[in-house]
């Protein structure tokens, strides 16, 4: 180095300007020195590791997956709700919330369910059209997580749970007769059975529960204000211990309130020019009732009870209790009581029934009162409503004909049951499988609607 050195101060040291040209030459070499030695330090550090190691070509990568940023820019989004169980150790949440992140995947709400063994996170998510479930159930499952559920949600799942069970305590208070749709909302898709303590013969049935109730997995049973049981059943996913206290909270909430319904009342004009009005009914309106069934003839009351005459008035305690649904009342300026209509609550299912008195038919009336329940129904969110009647109830027939919605019917042993589709069914659920958890609606079993049967009255 130092030959090389004197050689090149020689050279140019000697010459006109030799001392800057020395300069230049010497920042030269250090350049190409300092450029050579950066490369060999880059080129020693990726051969020993030191380096971020190359992508795993088998790890799964949903943008590329699907074709580059197609996921992650299509703009089409989803919502979904899902729920996992994950151990209660630090770090599982955090686990199952990278691969989440790594869909693409947005967080709108998470509740936590604390179990005696681990914790069950539900998720409202807004995923990637283009995702598929199964691709996301798999992955929750790979970080952790196991029972995962997960089904399709819409815009109304976006109110924050305070808010949405303060809207259904608010709406309990104001009616008795919503308190079993205020349990079908707060816990999801799921069949609700008010079991009477005494039946409508009058005869003990035997159903009670305890004051705090009973938690059994996919069932829970709460001990109902006015008598009996309330039973709720979802077997595609089993209940928490949250979810049971606040069903429990809100059917405190009816008890200490005690019997009510809104008193709301609306007066028509019919063609012939009498005034009506229309109002909801509940149990104070028994005895006007049962003075309509008096007026009432044999072949009206059998059209509408579909069992024998006589047993028609013991049916009407249980059709005016709110606790099995919402009765409609109209009566005349003087008072008097001339058609009742019915929307009952049967599980998931729900049901319309009409009886208008002899000399106030064929004016109308039945079918504003069947217009009224199936906008009740729509406000519900019931997917339908069916109506049990005969094939020679011209009335009831022409009624539901005139609803203009799409309508099923189902003959079995005279019996004819008309189903009038109200709006398209929700996304069923779906497990890691992907199987349907919901009945098909087309396995309903048609049943005789007598007034001794359940809700089919």
């Amino acid at each position: 180095m130092t030959d090389v050195t004197d050689a090149m101060t020689t050279l140019f040291g000697h010459r006109p300007d030799g001392s800057h040209l020395l300069l230049a030459a010497l920042i030269l070499a250090s350049t190409v020195a300092l450029v050579a030695t950066a490369a060999f330090a880059t080129w020693w550090a990726r051969r020993h590791g030191n380096a971020p190691p190359p992508e795993d070509p088998g790890t799964y990568d949903p943008v590329a997956t699907e074709g580059g940023d197609s996921l992650a820019g299509s703009g089409e989004t989803v919502l979904w709700r899902m729920r996992t169980t994950v151990r209660d150790t630090p770090g599982s949440l955090a686990a199952l919330c990278l691969v989440i992140a790594r869909f693409r995947i947005d967080i709108l709400t998470l509740q936590t369910h604390p179990l005696a063994e681990g914790t069950v996170d539900e998720f409202l998510l807004r995923a990637p059209a283009s995702l598929p479930s199964q691709e996301l159930t798999r992955q929750i499952e790979a970080a952790g997580g196991t029972a995962t559920w997960i089904e399709r949600a819409d815009t109304h799942d976006l109110v924050d749970t305070p808010t949405r069970v303060l809207s259904l305590a608010t709406r309990t208070a104001l009616d008795a007769a919503e308190l079993p749709l205020a349990l079908r909302q707060l816990l999801g898709r799921c069949t609700i059975h008010s079991l009477p303590a005494v039946s409508v013969t009058g005869r003990p049935t035997g159903q009670s529960a305890p004051v705090e109730g009973v938690l059994e997995e996919t069932v829970m049973r709460l001990r109902d204000p006015s008598g009996g049981v309330i039973s709720v059943e979802r077997p595609y996913l089993p209940f928490t211990p949250t979810e049971f206290a606040r069903a429990r909270a809100l059917v405190e909430l009816d008890a200490r309130l005690g019997p009510r319904v809104p008193r709301s009342t609306d007066i028509l004009t019919l063609p012939e020019g009498n005034e009506i009005t229309v109002r909801r009914a509940d149990r104070s309106d028994l005895a006007a009732a049962r003075a309509m069934h008096d007026r009432c003839s044999p072949d009206t009351l059998g059209l509408r009870y579909h069992g024998p005459v006589g047993d028609a008035d013991r049916y009407l305690n249980h059709l005016l209790s709110p606790r099995f649904g919402r009765t409609l009342a109209v009566q005349t300026a003087s008072g008097k009581l001339v058609a009742l209509g019915h929307l009952l609550w049967d599980g998931d299912e729900t049901e319309v029934a009409l009886l208008v008195e002899d000399d106030w038919q064929r004016r109308g009336i039945g079918s504003e009162l069947l217009g009224r329940l199936v906008q009740l129904a729509e406000e519900a969110g019931c997917d339908s409503v069916y109506a049990v009647t005969q094939s020679r109830n011209t009335g009831m027939v022409a009624a539901m004909r005139a609803l203009g919605l799409p309508l099923d019917y189902q003959i079995e042993e005279g019996t004819l049951v008309i189903t009038a589709r109200l709006r398209s069914s929700a996304a069923e659920p779906t497990g890691a499988t992907g199987e349907r958890a919901a009945r098909p609606a087309d396995e309903r079993t048609v049943r005789p609607s007598g007034p001794a049967e359940g809700a089919r009255r």
